[in-house]
């Protein structure tokens, strides 16, 4: 399974999409963060919490997972509306700063993906597992349930700070006691095809934009799945 968690992290040097600098920068450039709404339907809020990766980076709003989580649920019968809270470029600073807006819907589920950027750019782990610690007991405190959504680096960065980076997700799992999805990508490239003969390089990353790092419309659909297997457990039955 450790394999697998790491296969898209070879993408970027597959595609030539990351260089061996020293100085990473960040996978998609920032962009002014919006307060997120909700319609006042009453329902429940499930909240898309994160960067460039829960935002839907160059994809239609319909095909960014929030969306297509939402009509997952509402073909389901799942009385809930999903909230899009993701700007693309956001460290977990960033997200903390947009605590309050997050905060205000009151969510009953939040979907937390920060740190991807963190890691890109080689800040300090220390700080981005305290930034995360803060949204995740900010969201506790009003009673949300949180997933925490794992993720992982290119191999160029070093074993040592990607293993440190990984465990940061582990570690904060633990010690809040929240639900962590290990790898928030996972099922998007089929390395295994490739490394066989049995897919050309073209087929096992036909879920990849060309940058290697964000999913297509059809890779957020199986991030879609990959979230709504991970909260199915908390929700309220079907509804009328």
């Amino acid at each position: 399974m450790r394999a697998r968690f790491h296969t898209l992290a070879l993408i970027p040097a597959l595609l030539g999409a990351m260089s061996c600098s020293t100085a990473p920068e960040t996978v998609a450039p920032e962009s002014p963060a919006s307060a997120p709404t909700a319609l006042d339907t009453g329902l429940p809020v499930i909240l898309a919490f994160g960067d460039s990766l829960t935002n839907g980076y160059e994809v239609e709003d319909a095909m960014s997972y929030p969306s297509q989580l939402q009509d997952r649920l509402d073909a389901l019968g799942y009385r809930y509306r999903v909230v899009n809270h993701g700007n693309d470029g956001d460290t977990t600073a960033q997200g903390v700063a947009r605590l309050p807006d997050a905060l205000a819907l009151e969510p009953a589920i939040v979907i937390l993906e920060f740190g991807g950027n963190d890691g890109l750019q080689g800040r300090s782990l220390d700080a981005a597992r305290d930034n995360l610690a803060v949204m995740i007991e900010a969201f506790q405190a009003i009673d949300s349930r949180v997933i925490l959504a794992g993720l992982t680096l290119p191999r160029n960065y070093g074993p040592d700070y990607i293993a440190a980076f990984e465990n940061m997700y582990v570690e904060l799992a633990e010690r809040h006691d929240v639900d962590r999805i290990p790898f928030f990508l996972e099922g998007l490239v089929d390395l295994e095809a490739l490394d066989a003969g049995e897919a050309t390089l073209e087929d096992s990353l036909r879920y990849m934009q060309p940058d290697g790092t964000h999913p297509t419309a059809e890779g957020y659909t199986i991030v879609a799945d990959t979230v709504f297997n991970a909260i199915e457990g908390y929700l309220n039955a079907p509804g009328p």
